[in-house]
């Protein structure tokens, strides 16, 4: 028995944020119906074909759903979905500003029809507001939020190389969403959640913001590395690989110097005797702990760390991480299946296999369309009409 099996969710999705929030909403065992449009589908299918001809963006976030196709702007199409709607649970959107209000399927509407519907609109700056309207893509997002202000080198901004805007607002979709499932249970009544890429980063950047309260000055794009704490980043070893580490105490200071540098007498020096000091002059630091690592190998300097008891990590590529032995070592790895052959998959964070989590299927475009309306009570005569006049 899965956490939220008996669940249905119906889904207007595209792209990352709401299909990442119901992907672990299916990981949970609920029953996830993605509504796509007739031919082409999530716009997301067709990103790239780096899994074996299936976009990678589209195989992460859509595993475990049922996919029908359907044409909302013809009645026939929205009475399926009106009809799909009278026993589910949840709804969830994050189509272009205004769409569901257009086709009726705003939560006003939602809730007057199905009181116990819980309906949770995921959108790039909320449903009111002078931003409402509009376009917000991941980038976008990052850079209104002011994370690319403190992101990157100190002459150039750089975006994070995952979609973390849309990951940010998956997430709140999908905790705000386990919530409401919860009060429902003690209400009986449905909610309406509405999760905005923007408040979701912007929360997301609470460290910063609050570091540059009252006019301060922000914190200053440093690369890799810390912007305030240091040394904390990544030195190049003499073997052209490079160790990330990070201090966070005044004891650790000591032991970097005594066991991983060979330095003890630095300990004493007054431009390195604090954080904020060694932050100041982390160009001097910098230089003498690069010289300190060119004569040993990332591996040896790694066994330094350990032995101080700092805390390091390998800068691994994505090839490494595949085979990351300590993934391989909790059986974190499963495979899934597409329409290109199984693939590996990563099991839902804090789930094991003894958890059962459900890791079905990624669907082909429409592959649920005939068995979703049967079991609603479409023959096929009523399907093959539907058909020709182009609604599924």
């Amino acid at each position: 028995m899965r956490p939220l099996q008996g669940i249905k969710v119906v889904t207007f999705e595209h792209a990352i944020a709401a299909p990442f929030c119901t992907r672990q909403l299916a990981d949970l065992g609920a029953r996830v119906i993605k509504i796509e449009r007739p031919g082409t589908g999530d716009f997301a299918r067709h990103y790239d074909e780096r899994v074996r001809g299936l976009a990678s963006h589209f195989v992460w976030t859509n595993r475990s759903k049922e996919s029908i196709t359907l044409d909302v702007k013809q009645p026939v199409a929205m009475k399926v979905i009106h009809a799909l709607l009278a026993d589910a649970d949840v709804f969830v959107q994050n189509l272009a500003p205004g769409a569901t209000q257009r086709l009726g399927l705003d939560f006003a509407n939602l809730s007057a029809r199905f009181p116990k519907l819980i309906a949770c609109d995921i959108s790039g700056y909320g449903l009111d507001g002078p931003y409402r309207d509009k376009k917000a893509y991941d980038l976008l997002i990052q850079s209104e939020s002011g994370f690319l202000s403190i992101t990157g080198s100190e002459d150039r901004p750089a975006k994070a190389g995952c979609s973390i805007a849309d990951i940010a607002a998956g997430m709140y979709g999908y905790t705000n969403i386990l919530a409401a499932l919860i009060e429902r249970g003690r209400t009986g009544k449905g909610k309406h959640i509405d999760v905005s890429m923007l408040e979701s980063m912007v929360e997301w950047m609470s460290y910063p913001l609050y570091y540059s309260i009252d006019d301060q000055p922000a914190p200053e794009r440093a690369g890799a590395a810390h912007a305030t704490i240091f040394p904390y980043g990544p030195f190049p070893a003499g073997d052209g690989n490079t160790v990330m580490l990070g201090l966070q105490n005044e004891r650790e200071w000591k032991r970097f110097c005594d066991i991983v540098i060979a330095r003890p007498e630095l300990a004493q020096d007054e431009r390195f005797s604090s954080n904020s000091r060694r932050t100041v002059h982390r160009e001097a630091l910098a230089r003498i702990i690069v010289d300190a690592f060119s004569a040993c190998q990332a591996q040896e300097v790694i066994e330094r760390l350990e032995k101080a008891g700092i805390a390091n990590a390998h800068m691994n590529d994505m090839h490494a991480v595949w085979k990351h032995p300590q993934l391989d070592a909790r059986g974190r790895w499963t495979r899934v299946t597409t329409a290109a052959g199984d693939v590996p998959a990563l099991y839902p964070p804090g789930m094991s296999a003894d958890d059962a989590p459900r890791m079905d299927a990624v669907p082909a475009l429409g592959e649920h369309t005939v068995s979703i309306l049967h079991e609603l009570g479409y023959d096929e005569r009523a399907i093959e009409q539907m058909r020709s006049a182009a609604a599924i």
